[in-house]
């Protein structure tokens, strides 16, 4: 299991149904996600790093890029590295998150 990251908290956060949501305005994209356990909110400019604290409460130095439709955010903190790629297919938004060899996918389809 990820180290600094209790028990509970697992647990709680792989039960949650989140909602995710994607604005762009200007040169300034938000990504916004909202569950019953926490909500995130994180804006940023494509290929400018910035600071960021994760759901998990990693301080981490992040950057995203857009490759061929994939937004990659890439999340580095300790000399370790997580990546997260959002992609849209078939109308659903699939999140691949990468962290060493642990791979874990989700899936977000759109509310009717």
């Amino acid at each position: 299991p990820p180290s600094g990251v209790g028990f509970a908290t697992r647990q709680v956060a792989c039960m949650t149904k989140p909602t995710t949501i994607i604005e762009k305005n200007g040169d300034i994209i938000t990504i916004k996600t909202h569950s019953t356990f926490k909500n995130l909110e994180v804006s940023f400019q494509l290929e400018v790093e910035f600071d960021e604290t994760t759901a998990d409460d990693r301080k981490v130095k992040s950057i995203v890029r857009l490759d061929g439709g994939k937004l990659i955010h890439v999340q580095k903190w300790d000399g370790q590295e997580t990546t997260l790629v959002r992609e849209l297919s078939d109308g659903k938004l699939i999140l691949t998150l990468t962290h060493g060899s642990a791979v874990s996918v989700r899936t977000y389809e759109k509310e009717a």
